[in-house]
């Protein structure tokens, strides 16, 4: 019976040891001198990250281009390799695990129109024919063309509506802002010791 006890009391001061030193230690001591990333996206694209999350654009395209050696996305001109401070302040971060689609860390410089981004927002065989991925038309409106002086997407003949206008919703412009303001044009300076 004393084992027995020994033993369950050594498990308990186990447990509690181990909860005080990996997780109580380290809010006390470290939290503190970390500092609060800073935002790199804000404003519409912002937003944009919100849209982009709650579609569940992650499930097909990641944002995390592997190094050299570990694929061909660089062969592909996906961009440069990902490093940690492209995802500072991101919340949730959108690294992916799966690809059906392109990665699109870097798809701004790859795809810069905001019209290219709406017109396969809305069907994305309008701009690419074999493409997979599944139209958002419910990101626009479709309004009588002689009812409003807003500008509708430009779409090919074969996917107009006659006397109806295609016009994005704020929804849509701020994915598509978020979709802009991913583009890793500036290199990597390597770290100096």
């Amino acid at each position: 019976m004393i084992k027995n006890s020994i033993l369950i009391i050594g498990i308990i001061g186990l447990f509690v040891f181990a909860m005080f030193g990996l997780t109580i230690l380290p809010k006390l001591y470290i939290e503190p001198n970390v500092e609060k990333a800073n935002v790199y996206v804000w404003g519409r694209a912002a937003e944009g990250h919100k849209v982009y999350v709650s579609h569940g654009c992650i499930y097909c395209h990641s944002q995390q281009v592997r190094p050299k050696g570990f694929g061909a996305d660089i062969e592909r001109g996906w961009g440069r390799a990902s490093v940690a401070t492209d995802y500072k302040g991101l919340t949730p971060h959108q690294l992916g695990t799966m690809r059906t689609g392109p990665d699109l860390s870097n798809i701004a410089q790859r795809q810069p129109g905001r019209d290219w981004h709406l017109l396969h927002l809305y069907n994305p065989r309008t701009v690419i024919k074999e493409s997979i991925m599944p139209p958002y038309p419910f990101l626009f409106e479709i309004v009588d063309a002689d009812k409003t002086l807003k500008e509708g997407l430009k779409l090919p003949p074969e996917y107009q509506i006659p006397g109806k206008k295609v016009i994005p919703t704020d929804e849509a412009n701020a994915l598509v802002d978020y979709l802009l303001s991913l583009n890793q044009k500036d290199p990597i300076k390597p770290q100096q010791n």
